[in-house]
């Protein structure tokens, strides 16, 4: 149920609870003993999001070998999800307050701490910051996801399109 959620919210992130229902084919009922309303099958969502982009760093493993290669393992790894992640990165309520989701905080720490480390090692620029870069790259990732669904780009281009669009704005040039 949860999965036929985020395939419809990803396609139509305005979709309706009976929407949502119907796309599950369940009644709006049994869809409402299991998610009291949208915020509550919103963060439902997240939780999964969280736990998916969690799999996708521990299955890129962002701490082996160059940090530009890491970086192309993590957006193969998460493209499976780039679509659910779309929809919660227009999730406004997601992000704002303090109920926010300590997971986006790991999250962020470890991409962060990927971009830090190929700024070290000199393959990424050190004018753009480590957290720049981690937004920069959930950007990338949500518009192009949008941009696969909506038929604009091919699927079987969004590695790549999101890997040299963003490492060739990060990778330091000689010299600088």
């Amino acid at each position: 149920m949860l999965r036929t959620a985020a395939a419809l919210l990803t396609r139509r992130a305005t979709a309706t609870m009976d929407e949502v229902a119907r796309a599950a084919g369940i009644s709006r009922a049994t869809l409402h003993r299991h998610f009291a309303g949208r915020d509550a099958l919103v963060h439902a969502l997240e939780t999964l999001g969280i736990a998916e982009c969690e799999a996708a760093l521990e299955t890129a493993r962002t701490d082996e070998g160059p940090a530009a290669d890491a970086v192309r393992r993590l957006v193969g790894a998460i493209e499976p999800s780039a679509g659910l992640l779309a929809f919660l990165y227009t999730e406004n309520q997601l992000f704002e307050g303090e109920e926010q989701n300590e997971g986006w905080a790991r999250i962020d720490a470890r991409l962060t701490a990927l971009f830090r480390r190929g700024q070290e090692s000199g393959e990424f620029r050190i004018d753009l910051s480590p957290a720049w870069l981690t937004e920069a790259l959930y950007g990338l990732l949500a518009s192009c996801a949008w941009a696969v669904n909506e038929g604009r780009v091919a699927r079987n281009d969004f590695v790549h399109m999101i890997v040299e669009l963003l490492l060739g704005g990060a990778v330091r040039r000689g010299g600088s």
